[in-house]
């Protein structure tokens, strides 16, 4: 599954700065004036995760394919970006189609670098871009209750639907976001949720962008920050854009001095993404085998069926079972056949609830066949027998 997360924040906060060291690519041009990147740019960055450097030095496949995010630069927005200032309204087309928004916030101070509202406030600018979020919301949903009442003079259910919608506008009016909107399954709203797929209902992580001397997350801006993000339930990340951007041009022995001269643990594309999991309630489980060991995405609460279809929406379909053994065990036993001798790998059926770090095989009926997949996709699925 892919995830996307649009990087947004007013102008000149470090947005192409950050992306470009996220992604270790330097065609998003970061100019010193409002709106310098114009088109959304977007990369696919993968994650670092340790797990599966681990189960390549057992298994030593030909390939290791780790999991991705895709990063998007969206362009900048002012004051007013709801009604079209700016760049406002290719901004908001470009937020809808994202999981999650980091929101970039300048907690550093350059004289060199202008700030469009005059001076550095991250919680001022935080407020700047989730007023004119909801104002968009609320433009949404106010034509949507206009076109849905005349048709629900005759129709009981999509009465049910106006009243929720009117419940929602109201909460919008208040300056809340769509994501705190009391809600349940098979409620009244579930048609608007999906057709609109409103700005303020995805998930925020704010990345709070400090200087060199303040990554240890002090600081009185980032503390406003942290406080703010409290208060609305959402995540923060502390990162240097400026020291990714600097990071992006050493080899992985250069940049682990550096990190662990600033003590460091991670970069900030490692803390990222690491938040955006969070944030989704992401998770990863690995197919191993000889020709690769892989990480596949997945939502934590998803059962075994459901994240076969990652892989292939037939093993969903055909679901049969699948042999599971937990990473731990994976790797203190040394591989599978270790793990089968001491009796841990387990044979898990429709209900199972998969767990970050399994380590799984599928079997599966294809066209009155029975097949298994631990890695990678045999070239031809509808061919009865074994993967492994």
């Amino acid at each position: 599954m892919s995830l996307g997360v649009g990087i947004v924040g007013l102008p000149n906060v470090g947005k192409s700065t950050l992306f470009n060291a996220l992604t270790r690519a330097q065609h998003a041009e970061a100019a010193n004036y409002p709106f310098c990147t114009i088109e959304p740019n977007k990369a696919t960055v993968p994650m670092t995760d340790t797990r599966l450097d681990a189960l390549a030095a057992i298994v030593k496949p030909a390939q290791v394919v780790k999991a991705t995010v895709d990063f998007i630069d969206i362009a900048g927005l002012v004051r007013g970006a709801s009604k079209g200032e700016g760049l406002g309204n290719k901004f908001l087309a470009n937020i809808r189609e994202t999981d999650a928004v980091l929101q970039v916030v300048r907690c550093f101070a350059d004289d060199d670098v202008v700030h469009v509202e005059g001076g550095i406030d991250p919680v001022r600018d935080i407020e700047i871009i989730e007023t004119e979020l909801v104002l968009a919301d609320m433009q949404s949903l106010e034509k949507r209750i206009d076109r849905i009442s005349r048709q629900a003079r005759a129709d009981k259910e999509l009465r049910k639907e106006v009243d929720a919608m009117e419940r929602l506008m109201q909460h919008l009016n208040e300056g809340r976001p769509v994501r705190t909107f009391p809600r349940a399954e098979g409620d009244a709203l579930g048609n608007t949720l999906t057709e609109l797929q409103f700005l303020t209902d995805k998930p925020v992580i704010y990345c709070a962008n400090v200087g060199e001397t303040e990554l240890d997350g002090g600081g009185a801006q980032v503390e406003r920050v942290k406080a703010h993000a409290s208060e609305k339930g959402c995540d923060v990340v502390v990162i240097s854009a400026k020291m990714e951007a600097e990071l992006a041009g050493l080899t992985d022995s250069e940049r682990d001095d550096f990190l662990a001269s600033y003590g460091l643990k991670e970069s900030g594309l490692d803390q990222t993404i690491r938040m955006a999991y969070h944030t989704l309630g992401l998770a990863s489980y690995f197919t191993a085998g000889p020709k690769e060991v892989r990480a596949w995405t997945f939502h934590r609460g998803w059962g075994a069926p459901r994240c076969a279809g990652v892989i292939h929406t037939d093993f969903e379909r055909g679901f049969i079972r699948a042999e599971v053994i937990a990473y731990d065990d994976y790797v203190r036993l040394n591989g599978e056949a270790g793990a089968k001798a001491a009796g841990v790998m387990r044979v898990e059926g429709k209900e199972y609830i998969v767990q970050d770090g399994d380590v799984m095989h599928f079997l599966f009926n294809v066209q009155g066949g029975v097949c298994g997949f631990h890695a990678p996709l045999p070239r031809r699925v509808k061919t009865a027998g074994s993967t492994t």
